[in-house]
């Protein structure tokens, strides 16, 4: 099952890719490409076909790596490639699930808490640890990191 989940992300990937073609869409074309790619390459790495999970993490960590460019470029002062890794980082999501926003990933973050009875900010390895696997793909590692940490502390004041 988990093999024709990817056949649909990687049909999804085949059928926008002739229809960003079709209507000369640069950006969404590009997006695809390396999306493809990536997809490929991880194939390739693995010698057999990737499951929903890995292609999950193969554009969940692509898209990690925009939003660093994202930051990184916009530190330059460079506000036309800001704008062109926005609008890929924008067709990328489409093929991921839906994200969480910081209250969602807080309230599972506290229910992951009390199962490690984590007490502090010492305890972030085994939260991270339990926390990460339900959230890959659905969240930004950044966002949840910086949950956690908040969480942890108002802990520790506690």
């Amino acid at each position: 099952m988990a093999e024709a989940a990817n056949r649909a992300i990687a049909e999804r990937l085949d059928d926008d890719l002739k229809s960003a073609l079709r209507s000369n869409d640069s950006v969404g074309k590009e997006a695809i490409r390396l999306m493809k790619a990536a997809l490929q390459n991880k194939q390739k790495e693995a010698g057999k076909d990737v499951d929903e999970q890995g292609a999950v993490e193969v554009l969940s960590r692509m898209a990690r790596q925009y939003r660093e460019s994202i930051d990184t470029y916009g530190s330059a002062g460079r506000q036309d490639l800001v704008d062109r890794e926005q609008a890929e980082l924008d067709v990328l999501m489409r093929y991921l699930p839906e994200q969480l926003d910081a209250d969602a990933i807080r309230a599972l973050a506290e229910q992951v808490a009390a199962d490690v009875s984590a007490s502090g900010p010492g305890d972030k390895g085994k939260l991270m640890g339990k926390l990460m696997p339900q959230l890959r793909g659905k969240a930004d590692g950044s966002v949840v990191n910086r949950v956690v940490e908040e969480l942890l502390g108002s802990m520790g004041e506690a």
